[in-house]
């Protein structure tokens, strides 16, 4: 049983092609402990599958080992000149409701660690609704 913590829109003034290759990058640069030796959770992602138009990845908490399934669906938009990624991250633990904003964190930590908070257009779409403590959340921490 899984529980689906987090999900939230995103806006670009790129193309998916970048968006892609850039996440797919981030993704396999954080597959190994080495960005958590200082703290947070900016390490242990592993590429499940990718595709310009969809990436599934996983992400495993350095220190209790909790899985979250992580989903990236990229949709052009403006004549391929920009795109749209709608995005979530799910708890395969059933319990993990109150969850410190981690579920958010794993998909904002990829966007601003492989830079996509600074690329033209960009522009996040979500609320506590869409993400159980989003607006609390600490992604140095998680």
């Amino acid at each position: 049983m899984s529980v689906l913590v987090f999900s939230s829109y995103r806006y670009f003034g790129i193309p998916c092609q970048a968006i892609y290759e850039t996440l797919v990058s981030q993704i396999k640069k954080w597959r190994t402990m080495t960005g958590c030796t200082m703290g947070g959770q900016r390490c242990l992602y592993k590429l499940q599958s990718a595709s310009v138009h969809f990436i599934v990845a996983k992400h495993t908490t350095p220190f209790k080992r909790y899985v979250d399934d992580i989903n990236f669906r990229l949709v052009s938009y403006h004549f391929f000149t920009s795109c749209h990624v709608s995005a979530m991250s799910i708890s395969e633990s059933w319990y993990a409701v109150k969850d410190h904003g981690s579920n958010y964190c794993n998909l904002y930590n990829l966007m601003e660690g492989s830079g996509l908070t600074e690329a033209r257009g960009y522009k996040e779409v979500t609320s506590d609704f869409l993400c159980t403590q989003r607006s609390s959340a600490d992604c140095t921490v998680y």
